[in-house]
């Protein structure tokens, strides 16, 4: 019986507020920024060619992802070190800094053209926090959740993610309609931009505040006793950066394929598709933005949902039908809006927005579970963060230059499908994770008599791998495990 976890259902309710809230304040500033790109244009670049203007905005977009996995490689072993928590902390404090910092620059016309670099330099900030917050909040939900329903729990991330962008693009459509009603067309170039950003203020002090009442996940603290010793298993031991990929490059390549597939479908879906629509098919831009709100709130009322299966049927047979549902929706979907009606674009979004969902379910307890307690942070860090930086933050930018060079219109789903057909490859090598003990870690579960039902049977459940487990008694050492 000591070696199972009872979790506190108030702790783990205290512990998904606290985590979730960062991951929704990261995402509304990702839909405020781009929503007010244009407009920002006019404020940040005044005097310059307006389409340079534009990617000069745009590129504040681009840096912030390029610092991302500098901020996964320091932040990820830190919190492997000192704890979760503390890091969740500081992550949460340099994002609401750096989102409030932008809507306090002057702006080119008071300065000049300088206030581009400031502008850059708390994107690059926004982006080193995020590098973070998303792996460390899977991390910690992951390991505070219960076995058995670790996929719906660790879920709710994404959810608050999506939500966070809806409110971003609607706070943006808000902050136009009454600020231009008020004072006139140029009041958002006047200083109502300055309004989404600021919001970010009293929304990051109420995430800190909670985020100092945190507790530490029960994971990390049974882990981390044993965690600096090397007379140990691998999988017990914490890793420095290197080491990391020395023992775990395997479960690294798996990770990094399924955030490709993963990764490209989202930011097609988020930041992508209202610019395609707007150019390419011709949509009216208040269509296109009530549409992707809606779509996103349904996407984010589903991503449970599947999680909650998941962890019934296994992650494998999820991560199945998000890469074959990319492989065989993407091309009608495409096809569909080139009709150009109001039907056929919610429905093409829709289409684009089914296999999200099941990718997005699975992500951070996908995470997770490749990898063990003591070095998990860390992994999950280097993971993540190289490959959506590489691969998915850049999905608008690459779908533009192949639709621009190759005029092909269905370009941009022919470059998620080349991911989700890798992911559908890598999933042959990855293991089944659901409702089993986290690598490292010895069960959670939610009362003593799951835990005395789960001890009296483990003979017997394939589920149960003590060798990779933290036991009072030391196990023999065993290969590390993660990928098959």
């Amino acid at each position: 019986m000591d070696d199972c976890i009872v979790v506190d259902k108030g702790e783990l309710r205290k512990a998904q507020v606290g985590a979730g809230v960062g991951n929704f304040i990261e995402w509304y500033d990702i839909g405020v920024y781009g929503y007010l790109a244009v407009t920002m244009t006019s404020v940040f670049t005044e005097g310059m060619d307006e389409r340079m203007g534009l990617l000069v905005t745009l590129l504040g977009f681009a840096v912030s992802f390029i610092v991302r996995p500098l901020g996964g490689m320091i932040l990820g072993p830190l919190g492997d070190r000192i704890g979760r928590r503390k890091v969740l902390f500081a992550t949460m404090a340099i994002m609401a800094a750096a989102t409030t910092g932008i809507g306090l620059l002057p702006t080119a016309g008071e300065v000049g053209l300088w206030v581009i670099i400031p502008l850059y330099f708390l994107k690059m900030l926004q982006g080193f926090s995020t590098g973070g917050e998303y792996s460390g909040a899977a991390t910690y939900i992951s390991e505070f959740s219960p076995d058995k329903n670790r996929g719906f729990m660790t879920s709710l991330l994404n959810s608050g993610s999506m939500l966070g962008f809806a409110a971003g693009a609607s706070m943006v459509a808000v902050t136009t309609a009454v600020t231009t009603s008020m004072w006139g067309s140029s009041a958002m170039l006047d200083g109502g931009w300055r309004i989404p950003f600021l919001i970010a203020l009293p929304l990051g002090i109420v995430a800190i505040v909670l985020r100092r009442r945190l507790p530490e996940s029960p994971s990390f603290e049974v882990a981390h006793v044993k965690a600096g010793t090397q007379e140990v298993d691998p999988i017990f031991v914490r890793h420095n950066l290197p080491n990391i990929i020395k023992h775990y490059w395997p479960q690294i390549v798996i990770g990094c394929a399924l955030i490709a597939a993963d990764g490209s479908s989202g930011y097609m879906l988020t930041s992508y598709m209202p610019t395609y629509l707007e150019t390419q098919v011709g949509s009216d831009a208040v269509h296109t933005a009530i549409a992707a709100v809606v779509v996103l709130v349904l996407l984010a009322a589903m991503i449970p949902l599947v999680a909650r299966l998941s962890d019934r049927i296994g992650r494998r047979p999820i991560y199945a039908v998000a890469t074959i549902g990319n492989l065989v929706l993407l091309v009608p979907a495409f096809a569909l809006m080139q009709l150009g009606t109001l039907w056929s674009i919610y429905l093409a979004m829709f289409m684009v927005a089914l296999p999200c969902a099941f990718f997005l379910a699975l992500t951070a307890a996908v995470m997770s579970e490749l990898f063990p307690t003591a070095s998990r942070f860390g992994s999950v860090g280097v993971t993540h963060n190289l490959s959506i930086s590489i691969f998915g933050g850049t999905t608008p930018l690459v779908s533009q230059i192949l639709v621009e060079t190759t005029g092909n219109l269905y370009a941009p789903a022919f470059y998620v499908i080349f991911f989700s057909a890798v992911a559908l490859v890598a999933l042959v090598k990855m293991r089944e994770t659901a409702a089993r003990p986290l690598l490292g870690s010895v069960p959670v579960v939610t009362s003593r008599a799951e835990a005395e039902k789960l001890v009296a049977g483990q003979d017997s459940d394939d589920r149960i791998d003590t060798s990779t487990m933290m036991l009072t008694q030391e196990p023999a050492p065993s290969e590390p495990v993660g990928a098959r």
